[in-house]
C-alpha cells in the first residue's frame, strides 16, 4: 500500500478463500488487491479492505476457541438504488438472509458470503 492508500481492514475468516473472492468479486463490486489462495486473500471497495483468511490463515488459527463462532457483526455497504441492488441479486441466485427493513435513517437488508459472513446493503433516506 503506498501512502496515499487508506483503508479500513475488515478481516472475515471463510471457508474457501477463492469461493469467496468470486462472490465479493462477482456480486459486490470488489477487486482483488493480492490473493495467496488458498490461505489468503484480499479484495477492496473503495476504502474498505477485506481480509479473506481461510482454514490455513495465520489469521484464523490467531482466533481462540471460546470466540470461533461468527458474530452479529457485518459490513455495510451504502448503494444508492437498494431495489434494482436486490433484483440484480436475485438474478444472480445470491440468497438473503433477512427481509427488506425500512426505517428512519434509510432502507436495508442482509445476505451472507458463502461462509455465511453478512454483509448489509444500505441505501440511506433522502433527507
Amino acid at each position: 500500500m503506498t501512502a496515499t492508500e487508506q483503508y479500513v481492514a475488515v478481516r472475515y475468516l471463510v471457508d474457501d478463500v477463492q469461493q469467496a473472492v468470486d462472490f465479493y468479486t462477482t456480486h459486490l463490486g470488489f477487486t482483488v488487491r493480492t490473493s495467496a489462495a488458498p490461505a489468503f486473500a484480499d479484495v477492496v471497495r473503495g476504502p474498505l479492505r477485506l481480509l479473506l483468511s481461510g482454514p490455513a490463515s495465520s489469521g484464523a488459527r490467531a482466533t481462540p476457541d471460546d470466540a470461533a463462532t461468527a458474530g452479529r457483526n457485518r459490513i455495510h455497504l451504502i448503494v444508492e438504488d437498494l431495489d434494482a441492488e436486490i433484483s440484480r441479486l436475485r438474478d444472480q441466485g445470491v440468497p438473503f438472509r433477512s427481509d427488506l427493513v425500512s426505517g428512519p435513517g434509510g432502507r436495508q437488508i442482509l445476505i451472507s458470503d458463502p461462509a455465511g459472513n453478512l454483509i448489509e446493503l444500505f441505501q440511506p433516506a433522502q433527507r
